[in-house]
């Protein structure tokens, strides 16, 4: 609630210091929000000033923030007179008669759940310059006292800007754009453009890896939950293939420790995330042994008894072979520690979407990878959508501690986001959500992705190839997992 009143401030203090401009919401990025203007040159040291003064003057005004309806005719009339675009095509998909709308010191908008009750509540906040745009920086949930030192991710960012050339390339950057390219039947080739994009970039990291391993290494994957890793690292070895390389794939699942050595999480549940349950010895052993074009014995794991089985398998890298881990520790050093850097080639994966609801309401990427791992769970493991939500605080939590600490160690990113998405998860996602009810704790979190699924068009998955990273979480892929 926090977050998102003060990107209402912003936008309301935008709306005062440059009403002629279109401030538009991106990616989040340092524990903030990232936010340029539309058409407008980057902004300067003295913007940037004159819009923190303006939000600070907003808090000292203690302002009341109100839920109001309009017409519906109204609402359009309106957006379409202070020019959000954006907001009126969102707006066109719907036939309510009244719009609910947020109403302070005469500015009006539209945000997607609760804000605070007034102005004077949003004390913690930092607006830093961040070319070409800035970001809105918000106190964590852990110490929401106190703003954290910023902690820059070029790498995100440059994969975010790249994203964000792809949707220009596409002519779509927002849900409304989505839901006009449905309705005009023109999805067929928009998803055929996605894909060859995303096929493109695989094809490039293809190129790097070898570049910089031409003398042999390791290719390490590694991402959050639901990113795709397992069908990028297929597709990655295809191009591969076609560049004279052979992928051999390591799985480190084989590498875990007996039941009996796996550490335990702080609810005394056996930890298969941490690094410690790993053999790391045996895992360096092997890699330096296979680097070395040893004929090496690695180990199969036995999930049942919980322990390595008695015969592993042998394997030996060839003149033209690249070792291909895929795994959460992959972007960690620690795992690898006895293979030099100019053996490894790091990869790091993740769904980051770069379309937004509208102008200043942006789409969260974990809500995105919630709704991915809701469909795979529910498709291939047999689980509800109450068993997703209520595993979903630990794959964060496990997240935040093994993976989005070494993002920055990556030689590449690759963003596994089809903007197409959330339309065919919505046909499977929706009524999983539905399963939910009111006497669930997860009840209202299944309610917010409910309402905002509203805003998209459901488009089935009949033009989907089977080749496409998303066949990974809705099913008929054409890969073997």
């Amino acid at each position: 609630i926090y977050r998102r009143s003060l990107c209402f401030l912003l936008a309301l203090a935008s709306s005062r210091v440059f009403p002629d401009r279109r401030l538009v919401i991106g990616h989040s990025l340092g524990k903030g929000y990232y936010y340029e203007y539309d058409r407008q040159p980057p902004v300067t040291e003295a913007e940037r000033a004159a819009l923190e003064e303006a939000l600070h003057a907003l808090v000292r005004e203690d302002l009341p923030i109100e839920r109001v309806n309009l017409a519906y005719a109204e609402a359009v009339d309106h957006f379409k007179r202070y020019n959000q675009p954006d907001t009126v095509l969102l707006l066109e998909h719907r036939n309510d008669a009244k719009i609910p709308v947020t109403l302070c010191g005469g500015y009006i908008d539209i945000f997607h759940g609760p804000l605070v009750p007034r102005t004077g509540v949003l004390t913690r906040f930092e607006l830093i310059t961040y070319p070409p745009g800035m970001i809105l920086r918000y106190p964590p949930v852990e110490t929401p006292t106190a703003l954290e030192p910023f902690q820059d991710n070029p790498l995100l960012f440059s994969v975010y800007r790249e994203h964000k050339h792809w949707g220009r390339i596409l002519h779509i950057n927002c849900i409304g754009l989505l839901n006009e390219k449905i309705k005009s039947r023109e999805i067929r080739e928009f998803i055929e453009v996605a894909e060859a994009l995303h096929d493109k970039k695989i094809a490039e990291t293809a190129d790097q890896a070898r570049k910089k391993l031409a003398a042999g290494g390791v290719i390490l994957i590694a991402g959050p939950s639901s990113s795709g890793k397992t069908t990028f690292s297929k597709k990655l070895g295809i191009q591969l293939k076609v560049l004279g390389v052979t992928p051999v794939n390591l799985s480190l699942d084989d590498y875990y420790v007996s039941r009996l050595e796996t550490p335990r999480d702080e609810d005394g549940n056996l930890d298969f995330e941490n690094i410690d349950a790993l053999d790391i010895d045996k895992l360096n052993q092997d890699l330096v042994a296979l680097l070395s074009g040893e004929k090496t014995d690695t180990p199969i794991y036995d999930f049942k008894a919980g322990a390595r089985k008695e015969q592993g398998r042998t394997l030996k890298l060839g003149p033209n072979s690249l070792l291909v881990i895929e795994g959460i520790h992959g972007l960690n050093d620690a795992l690898t520690r006895a293979v030099p850097p100019e053996r490894k080639f790091k990869v790091y994966v993740s769904a980051l979407t770069q379309l937004n609801l509208d102008d200043h309401n942006r789409i969260p990427t974990t809500d995105v990878r919630l709704i991915r791992r809701m469909v795979r769970d529910n498709q291939f493991r047999g689980y509800t959508a109450l068993d997703t939500f209520r595993m979903w605080p630990s794959v964060r939590r496990g997240e935040d501690r093994n993976i989005f600490p070494f993002q920055n160690n990556a030689d590449t990113a690759f963003n596994s986001s089809l903007d197409y998405e959330l339309a065919v998860l919505k046909v499977y996602s929706e009524p999983l959500l539905k399963t939910v009810k009111p006497d669930a704790a997860e009840y209202h979190e299944a309610r917010r992705l409910l309402s905002f699924l509203t805003n998209v068009i459901p488009l089935p998955p009949l033009w989907i190839p089977p080749q496409s990273i998303l066949r990974e979480f809705i099913g008929e892929s054409g890969f073997s997992y």
